[in-house]
């Protein structure tokens, strides 16, 4: 592990979520109210509650076991598990969860993308300990 990625990750978990709350309230303003957040990068864990503008239920959303990876030539996104106290998420999250989904290049992102992989990497990967992840499969061209 880099010194780099050393120093991000020091810096994400010292950072405190009252910050990340009220930044986040700040920026969607008038759309929703970010309640509580919670975010484990040792153990790839994320929890948020937030409430939708107008609403009065509030949404809660756990996330556990996601990285970045790198296969040589692309990069990948893999969420491994998820929950939510709400059925609508639920499904959308059956259609993302347990699949390796390719990462877009972006070209101002394109140099530290190896630093945010390093960063976000599956910790087991090199331990007897992994997890199978289904790729997704590229969409097909159609034309006009």
């Amino acid at each position: 592990m880099s010194y780099k990625s050393k120093i991000i990750k020091m810096a994400i978990r010292w950072t405190p979520s009252t910050l990340i709350i009220w930044v986040a309230n700040k920026i969607l303003k008038e759309i929703a109210e970010l309640n509580e957040f919670n975010f484990d990068l040792d153990n790839k864990k994320a929890y948020l509650k937030t409430t939708l503008y107008g609403e009065t239920e509030a949404i809660e959303v756990w996330l556990q076991d996601f990285a970045i990876s790198h296969d040589g030539e692309n990069y990948h996104f893999a969420l491994l598990q998820t929950e939510t106290n709400k059925p609508w998420l639920k499904t959308i999250f059956s259609y993302i969860t347990g699949k390796s989904w390719k990462i877009p290049v972006i070209p101002q992102l394109a140099p530290y993308m190896p630093l945010i992989a390093e960063v976000f990497a599956n910790d087991r990967q090199n331990s007897q300990e992994t997890v199978d992840v289904e790729p997704i499969a590229e969409p097909e061209e159609t034309s006009a």
